[in-house]
């Protein structure tokens, strides 16, 4: 009995807040409030009654997981286009600051410690969904707060129970302030629930979840994905926030219409000569694009985008000459050169071989090509990675010598076979190490978490910022990107089925340890490389991440015993492995044949992981103990490799994409190729490498969706400082508050770096790395 200081925080995004009526009472050990408080959470005013904005479009479910389908009126068109107008006079949408209200309440009984809050909302014509944020609590007294986090749209007439989740890290034992009534307790593991109210509000809730986030199969042979037709089909908490929405809607308008002026700009334009690319280089850009048209041709710069252009995943170090590389008679010299490169430990290697066979697009009745190179680089004494050889085709029977091109052939040949790499590392990147290795196994990891871990388990916890937006942008991108007739079908070589394919051997390659950089960086050779910024980024990101994961980790689980028996835990693993991923243990338990596995480097990486035949497996289960797959690289996975570290690189992690940069002018990472490879050197001409690039049309698609998808987003989220507050343990503060200082001490460091460098790599800077996959 008392008087009880409540606050309620509703969501900062457009409409979160409701005109509906929002009833909130008390659950305590001893009983409930007999009085319902009444709130009114309009614009994140609670308990006013204020003119507040129309109801919020589409978003809709109860938190607590009510049934799909059940939509709220939307706005009117004339509406949110006043909104969108209102937020796109600046740069970018405006932040909005989350509402919050606080009130008092005399309560006659006595609570005992307090165990959930409860909502219900209630609604007569309009179902306006309600963003909360959380609700925290002070009871009578001076004590510790209870905390209720949410971050869940409340819509429907069903109640959401929201449980306390407050403590002080206690590794989930529970204690009490019984002086106020407040009960204070950790996120709990599942053996913690001293109360058996928890244990079935737990159990309740992984029910509700496994009918909302069921799985589908996209594609045979691929990760499954969650059961969505549309973005309309997904749960609402998956949803985009509406800033998110409309300013994604909006760009896609705005590269359209950019694209279709450049197509009207050229029609009376010349397409015969590489200059004439200019036509369309105009509109959004970078200074490093424009760095990029000026010296896309020199061998140095093509060498340098293997270390740490848009694709810095398949450059290894050769430990021996490739088999498919057949040198003819008469090239005893280059064999030569190979060879002491090799013996110097400065030969390196690109090989496209994945592609292969890979059917090759139909594009409005033109077929288009495909090749599978390998070049051959070496490292010279300045640190310039400077291609030796290029070799098209791998050999066939129809021809046992394909021909090779070198840096002494005719330039235009010699340029020609470039751009044939540049193709098909343009089809690499974009499926194997963008599409399947961040925002598929991205997917998998946010809907195993949503049906395995309940919102008390401190890994659901940790990992709920890292998964916003993900599910959507993936529908997206299947509805519009890969989808029949999407833009891959439309202008890229591997369109029309032959993405599908790929994906699918990529797939079957696919390991637990080529997903961690330590290890895969250390079998690829590239440790201690000179020049190679996002190696040495990308280690420097996920030591720091790992020495985060390990703080939180060792809040909750005090022994390895703990962490194999906690079967949430164990579940979660289980389902991304063997639902989620397919049976993904059956991969990976040798490493492949062309892998030269390496120790480790010393210090903090080597504790993460091991390359050998257990490691490269995806792990059913995971432990504290180092010979095993461990908790802190599998929680890592989706926090830190959600895109920057996982396979892109810096591909699509960092705020300012690099694809952008590095895509925008078309001839140096050509979406498609309209001729057959070059067979011979001598024939090659103008018109043949013009006849080669994509054409106006598909240039012009190319750089619109690289602009879209490439463009800085409004509403980033840098790495680690995310707003929601599902830890309230002060331990778990501070090992955020550390892990926040030493992401600022990287920036800095790779800020002096790059003031030393003529092109400065900022792609895995802390402040341009974002949070989660939302793009």
């Amino acid at each position: 009995m008392g008087r009880y200081c409540i606050r309620v925080a509703t969501g900062a995004s457009l409409f979160a807040g409701s005109h509906n009526r929002v009833r909130l009472w008390l659950v305590g050990a001893h009983g409930e409030t007999k009085l319902e408080l009444e709130l009114r959470p309009v614009r994140g005013q609670v308990s006013r009654r204020e003119r507040g904005p129309p109801p919020r479009p589409e978003l809709g479910l109860a938190a607590g997981g009510q049934p799909r389908g059940e939509r709220p009126v939307r706005r009117g068109i004339q509406e949110l286009n006043d909104s969108w107008t209102a937020l796109a006079g600046t740069s970018s949408l405006r932040v909005l600051a989350p509402q919050e209200e606080e009130f008092e309440h005399d309560v006659p009984d006595d609570l005992g410690p307090l165990q959930f809050v409860k909502l219900r909302k209630h609604h007569s014509l309009v179902d306006d969904a309600w963003f909360c944020d959380r609700i925290t609590v002070q009871g009578p007294g001076a004590g510790e707060e209870a905390a209720f986090p949410c971050y869940s749209w409340v819509q429907g007439e069903g109640v959401l129970c929201l449980p306390e989740g407050t403590g002080g890290g206690s590794g989930g034992r529970t204690t009490q302030t019984v002086a106020n009534h407040l009960h204070v307790s950790p996120a709990r593991l599942a053996g913690d629930n001293a109360l058996d109210v928890f244990q079935k509000h737990r159990e309740k809730e992984l029910k509700e979840r496994h009918q909302i986030y069921c799985w589908a199969t996209w594609k045979e042979g691929l990760p499954l994905t969650i059961a969505a037709g549309c973005e309309d089909d997904l749960p609402p908490n998956m949803r985009f926030q509406e800033e998110k929405r409309l300013d994604f809607e909006w760009t896609q308008k705005a590269g359209a219409l950019e694209m279709f002026l450049k197509r009207v700009y050229t029609l009376l334009s010349s397409w015969n000569r590489l200059e004439d690319f200019d036509h369309i280089f105009w509109g959004q850009k970078s200074t490093l694009a424009e760095k990029v048209r000026q010296h896309w041709q020199e061998d140095e710069f093509f060498g340098y985008q293997f270390l740490n252009g848009a694709n810095p995943m398949l450059l290894r170090r050769s430990t021996a000459l490739p088999p498919r590389l057949v040198l003819p008679s008469g090239m005893e010299e280059l064999r030569a050169q190979l060879e002491r490169e090799l013996q110097n430990g400065s030969l390196f290697e690109a090989d496209f071989i994945l592609l292969d066979g890979i059917p090759a697009n139909v594009i409005q009745g033109e077929k288009q090509y495909l090749a599978a190179p390998l070049v051959m680089l070496k490292m010279d004494p300045h640190g310039k990675l400077l291609p030796m050889v290029i070799q098209l085709q791998p050999p066939s029977p129809s021809s046992p010598t394909p021909p090779l091109f070198l840096p002494s052939d005719p330039p235009l040949a010699w340029l020609l076979a470039k751009s044939w790499v540049r193709n098909s590392d343009f089809q690499l990147h974009q499926l194997q190490y963008h599409l399947l290795n961040t925002h598929l196994l991205a997917e998998v990891i946010a809907v195993a978490t949503m049906r395995c871990l309940p919102g008390l388990h401190p890994v659901f916890k940790f990992l709920m910022p890292h998964i916003r937006y993900t599910m959507e942008i993936n529908t997206r991108a299947r509805t519009q990107l890969i989808s029949d007739g999407g833009v891959f079908d439309k202008a890229v070589s591997t369109g029309g089925g032959g993405h599908v394919h790929l994906l699918r051997r990529a797939m079957a390659q696919l390991t637990y340890c080529s997903l961690c950089p330590p290890d895969d960086l250390a079998e690829r050779g590239l440790l201690g490389t000179p020049g190679a910024h996002y190696a040495h980024d990308a280690l420097r990101l996920w030591d720091i991440t790992a020495r985060y994961v390990e703080r939180i980790v060792r809040l909750f689980y005090h022994g390895d015993d703990v962490v194999r028996g906690d079967p949430e835990l164990q579940a979660w693993c289980r389902e991304i492995t063997e639902v989620g991923l397919c049976r993904a243990q059956d991969r990976g338990e040798t490493p492949p044949q062309r892998w030269a596995p390496r120790t480790l480097c010393p210090g903090p990486f080597s504790a993460l992981s091991a390359i050998d035949s257990k490691s490269c497996s995806f792990p059913t289960q995971v432990s504290l103990c180092p010979s095993s797959p461990r908790i802190n690289s599998a929680i890592s996975l989706p926090c830190v490799s959600s895109h920057a570290l996982l396979s892109m690189g810096p591909s699509t992690r960092a705020s300012f994409f690099p694809q952008l940069e590095w895509y925008a002018w078309v001839p140096n990472a050509p979406c498609t190729m309209r001729m057959p490879p070059p067979t011979t050197k001598e024939d090659v001409t103008m018109a043949t490498v013009m006849g080669s690039l994509p054409d106006v049309q598909k240039a012009c698609l190319q750089m619109a969706i690289t602009w879209h998808l490439g463009r800085h987003q409004p509403d980033m989220v840098p790495l680690g400082h995310h707003k929601e507050k599902y830890f309230s343990e002060a331990k778990a503060k501070a090992a955020l508050n550390q892990f926040q200082t030493d992401l600022a001490n990287l920036e800095r460091e790779i800020t002096a770096r790059n003031e030393q460098l003529d092109l400065p790599y900022e792609y895995l800077k802390p402040s341009l790395t974002e949070n989660s996959i939302t793009i």
